[in-house]
């Protein structure tokens, strides 16, 4: 096999990965290193001298020696301060999986798609997931096929990118090859043996079934470097099921705890054609579809939300989630009096729909239909502007870059059908604070009233249609003041016609003692508006809660609800950043240190639940059959600090290459103060509850160490990976004595792979080698656990070992 896994640290870098033949040379290594960089709007600045620190990775080469299909796992197990939970019984998030940088929220990393503002998910991450309360950009609706590579800025840079950039940015680069066809297939399966004694069983001995397949085609365009570039890609995956063994003693109040049941499909195109000399147009096109199917907390036989007479034995809702993703990015670049400019329009958007199947309304008794259109939510942005920048010969360069952007955005929620959200009296008509005398259809085994809506995921009940704009003027300097020293400096303004203006800075500088040993660190501001969906999104839905069954409103932030107790009007987040750190280069050895300070003002999360014995709103709940209501609202400051190490080690070893990396992050956060309102003073545990904190802590190990081994010899390699990540402890809904302890975890991937011909070759493997699964909660017997499973949903994933089989060819 050609490609190999390796990680090479250039000065000024974190960490590379690229490709590597046993006749690599160095002008083929530097040829990588000339790359045009995030975090530097100077086209001469290369990964070797940035004063910030920079992921590149060779998503392709990467890839194809991992098990590895999807761009979110792909960064979990690559790069140490990104972390990504998959989700079970989280609802929406069952379907995209939260993405953090350094345990940061999800919408505070901007996702760029080649330097240009990549369009959010409409989701928002409530019940079940890490990022509750936040919304986030879903990376998995990129195709790794179509990607080039991935850069991942790690420093604040919210005054050279705008909002969303507090833990940092990850540009993905899409490919340009203008010739030629590559693709791949791949197959997985995880592999589960006989349960004897063992703590954690499946339904199936062979489960989570995955095929793969994408191509990509590069053609020419014209005679003078037009080109495009086109990938499709289909992914099928079954579901996987995780339960405790009852032969030991084992329950839960979930059956059907595991991965989703999925199907992506995808279209992306690149395209860039001269028009004449001097004037480029460029055109990038992207489609995905995903449908997922994922099942829901169980309703036992005797639940308030079963009629017997339906399900005799209880049922598990399923929910069927279809998210539809357009991307159409146009430009044209050009020189004006020596300036680069680029003008660009990009627009971008999301749809979630529901669809909730083997369910019931259960006030409708068995006249209930048992499939429900449960409705959607959908986000659109379009955004407008320019770039441009010039070298000046100032000391030993200056570069000079400036550019303004408008941006519209429109957020929807998507109204289900009736019987998917309301809750019915004896005569069938619905019941609303209006008619709170009316008597609900009563369960005749417990005697408690009965949940309307369909059970699993309840409808949308109202419809909404929000939007607003924002404009945006930045200028970014660079300067080289010797050949050893660079500064730079930028700022940028926005202003959001919802709640105002902000004004951001940035400074960073390197310096490099020796050609091999050098300091770069950086200070800087930056913001992140709250999101639409933040501001208007609104639902009631049941949940349980100690084996209990509750309603719950999450008001949205101009409701009337959240004016009355209180609840101000949301505002941005503030931030500032700093960092600093060394790298070190001797050619075979490698190493970079970076140190970071991240303090943030005024972070959106979602309050606690207050409920019907609250003094300030009990009694509206009450008046609204709301058992408890909770508020989005710029609740807490944090402060978040950590370090991040990458050694690196290439030595000849016989007649092959040996490559070893070690990369570490270590990150702490703690919430340094709860911002409640004036009328809830004093109930700061409610406001943000010590379960609520306990998740927001628990977005990132505190440590996350990533040794990888590489071997190639010929037409052989071998790779070998070893991640650990470290405890991570949550609490239950009983109060601060009732938690789960996650414990550190290995998990240990390996593959091997042989090149049969210049254009096909062949890697075998295994994920998590040795079937290594989150620490196993008893106390899931009291539905303790988040997901109801028999753990919650951590960094290391809980579905076990996989084996795959991937074939790379070229044409």
């Amino acid at each position: 096999m050609k490609i190999i896994y390796t990680s090479v640290l250039f000065l000024g870098t974190v960490s590379m990965f690229y490709s590597q033949n046993t006749n690599d040379t160095i002008s083929k290594e530097s040829k990588i290193e000339e790359v045009s960089i995030t975090g530097s709007r100077n086209k001469k600045r290369t990964v070797t001298n940035t004063p910030v620190p920079v992921d590149v990775i060779d998503i392709k080469q990467v890839s194809q020696s991992t098990g590895q299909i999807e761009v979110n796992q792909l960064l979990q197990f690559a790069a140490p301060s990104f972390n990504s939970n998959k989700q079970s019984g989280s609802d929406g998030a069952d379907s995209v999986d939260p993405a953090t940088l350094r345990g940061l929220g999800p919408d505070q990393t901007l996702l760029l798609l080649n330097g240009k503002r990549y369009h959010q998910s409409s989701l928002i991450n409530l019940f079940g997931t890490k990022g509750r309360g936040n919304t986030g950009s879903d990376m998995n609706t990129i195709p790794i096929g179509a990607i080039k590579r991935i850069e991942v800025l790690r420093d604040g840079a919210s005054a050279q990118y705008g909002s969303d950039a507090i833990a940092g940015v990850i540009n993905v680069i899409l490919n340009d090859r203008n010739h030629g066809f590559e693709g791949n297939a791949f197959y997985g399966m995880n592999l589960f043996k006989s349960p004897g004694d063992k703590d954690v069983i499946s339904d199936h001995k062979i489960d989570g079934t995955t095929f793969n397949f994408n191509g990509n085609l590069g053609t020419k365009i014209g005679n003078k470097g037009g080109f495009g570039n086109f990938t499709v890609e289909f992914i099928n995956k079954d579901r996987t099921i995780r339960n405790a063994n009852p032969e030991k003693g084992y329950s839960s109040p979930r059956e059907k705890f595991g991965d989703a049941k999925s199907q992506n499909m995808y279209f992306f195109g690149n395209v860039e054609v001269p028009l004449s000399d001097g004037l480029n147009f460029y055109s990038r096109q992207g489609f995905s579809y995903r449908k997922t199917n994922a099942y829901a907390w169980t309703r036992s036989a005797d639940a308030d939300g079963n009629i017997p007479e339906v399900y005799p034995n209880g049922f598990n809702p399923i929910e069927n989630t279809t998210i539809t993703d357009f991307t159409f990015d146009n430009g044209l670049k050009f020189k004006v009096a020596n300036w680069d400019v680029d003008f660009y329009n990009a627009f971008g958007s999301n749809r979630f729909t529901y669809q909730i199947d083997n369910t019931i309304n259960a006030t409708l008794g068995i006249q209930s239909p048992t499939s429900f259109n449960a409705g959607g939510h959908s986000l659109l942005q379009n955004t407008t502007g320019f770039n441009a920048s010039k070298q000046f010969k100032v000391l030993e360069g200056l570069n000079v870059a400036f550019g303004s952007e408008f941006r519209y955005e429109q957020f929807e929620i998507i109204k289900g059908e009736e019987a998917s959200y309301a809750m019915y009296d004896i005569n069938g008509n619905i019941v609303t604070s209006n008619t709170p005398g009316n008597l609900l259809v009563t369960n005749p085994l417990s005697g408690d009233v009965r949940p309307g809506g369909s059970q699993g995921f309840p409808g949308y009940s109202q419809e909404v249609n929000k939007n607003r704009n924002n404009f945006a003027a930045y200028i970014d300097t660079e300067l080289d003041i010797t050949k050893k020293w660079m500064i730079s400096a930028a700022g940028r303004f926005e202003n959001y016609n919802d709640f105002g203006s902000t004004l951001n800075g940035k400074f960073a500088t390197r310096y490099a003692f020796t050609p091999q040993f050098a300091f770069r660190g950086s200070v800087s501001t930056g913001f992140r508006a709250p999101s639409l969906a933040q501001k208007y999104y609104s639902l009631q839905f049941t949940n349980f809660q100690g084996g209990n069954l509750v309603t719950i409103q999450l008001a949205s932030n101009d409701s009337d609800l959240a004016k009355t107790v209180g609840i101000p009007q949301l505002k941005q987040e503030t931030s500032l950043n700093g960092s600093a750190g060394f790298t070190f280069n001797t050619g075979k050895f490698t190493a970079t240190i970076d140190g970071y300070y991240i303090k943030v003002k005024d972070r959106i999360v979602l309050t606690g639940n207050f409920s019907q014995d609250d003094d300030a709103i009990g009694q509206i709940l009450i008046d609204n059959h709301i058992d408890q209501a909770q508020f989005f609202t710029n609740a807490i400051d944090t402060r978040t600090k950590g370090v991040d190490i990458i050694l690196n080690y290439t030595e000849n070893l016989g007649s092959g290459k040996l490559s070893a990396t070690l990369a570490g992050n270590y990150n702490e956060m703690e919430i340094t103060k709860v911002n409640t309102s004036e009328k809830l003073q004093g109930k700061e545990d409610t406001y943000l509850s010590p379960r609520e904190r306990a998740f927001i802590l628990a977005s990132a190990p505190k440590t996350k160490i990533n040794l990888n081994l590489n071997y190639k010899i010929s037409k052989f390699n071998a790779n070998v990976q070893l991640v650990r990540f470290d405890k991570v402890k949550l609490i239950g809904y009983n109060g601060a004595d009732d938690y789960q302890l996650y414990g550190a975890k290995v998990t240990t991937d390996i593959s091997f792979g042989y090149e049969f011909s210049k254009n096909f070759n062949l890697t075998i493997g295994s994920k998590n080698l040795f079937n290594r699964y989150p620490t196993l909660q008893t106390a899931a017997v009291d539905g303790n656990t988040e997901s109801g499973g028999i753990f919650d949903p951590v960094q290391m994933g809980f579905a076990g070992r996989q084996a795959f089989a991937r074939l790379n060819f070229k044409f």
